[in-house]
């Protein structure tokens, strides 16, 4: 389970149409929409600088929200459309749904390595080089995983760790429909080397 889902701060916008959005654009905010999950729509307003910087961190339109507004429960929700400026590319309206926690909802889950210290390829010299440090997986909204987690106990030099080799947690899925590399255990460049040099040995000798 996810210990910690990102707060989302909002405010009740009072009246709807396009002249309160104007009214909450004059005042410095953002006009939203919050809908679904079985409640009806509501209008509100979130600061203009605060929405911007959230909007900049990346990643948006997939993460999963705890929507705070004051007065309310808190209600998780997932960004479905940002409505920008066309000319200066900036947030003018955005439109979030609630979902229930059997909702699924596709997030990137964050890799976590453990016991590398233990690694026989990593002991050996070898270093891990990771392809991927998150994954997108469709999960349910009320079972959304901290990390998934690699364990490096086992694995030698030249080891290439893939999606299948993962334990996903129950009901999710990898929204990548192959089995697609997350890291790997590399040897170390000047031993890649001798490497490439004994096998270039080899096909000349047996050229003569």
């Amino acid at each position: 389970m996810a210990g910690q889902i990102p707060d989302l701060n909002a405010k009740v916008r009072a009246g709807t149409g396009k002249g309160a959005a104007r009214q909450a654009r004059r005042d410095g905010d953002v006009p939203g929409i919050v809908y679904g999950g079985g409640a009806e729509p509501q209008s509100i307003s979130i600061p203009f600088n605060y929405l911007l910087t959230m909007l900049r961190k990346g990643r948006f339109m997939s993460t999963l929200f705890n929507l705070k507004v004051e007065g309310q429960e808190d209600v998780r929700v997932i960004c479905r459309g940002v409505q920008r400026d066309v000319v200066k590319d900036l947030p003018r309206h955005i439109d979030l749904m609630r979902l229930k926690r059997t909702s699924r909802v596709k997030l990137f889950i964050p890799v976590e390595f453990v016991n590398a210290d233990t690694c026989p390829g990593i002991k050996k010299g070898g270093t891990l080089t990771v392809v991927r440090n998150e994954v997108e997986l469709e999960v349910l909204a009320g079972d959304i995983p901290d990390h998934l987690t690699i364990d490096l106990a086992n694995h030698e030099m030249g080891d290439t760790i893939h999606i299948s080799e993962v334990k996903l947690p129950e009901g999710a899925k990898s929204v990548i429909d192959r089995d697609f590399v997350i890291a790997n255990i590399a040897a170390p460049r000047t031993m890649a080397a001798d490497d490439e040099g004994e096998e270039g040995g080899e096909e000349e000798t047996s050229e003569e």
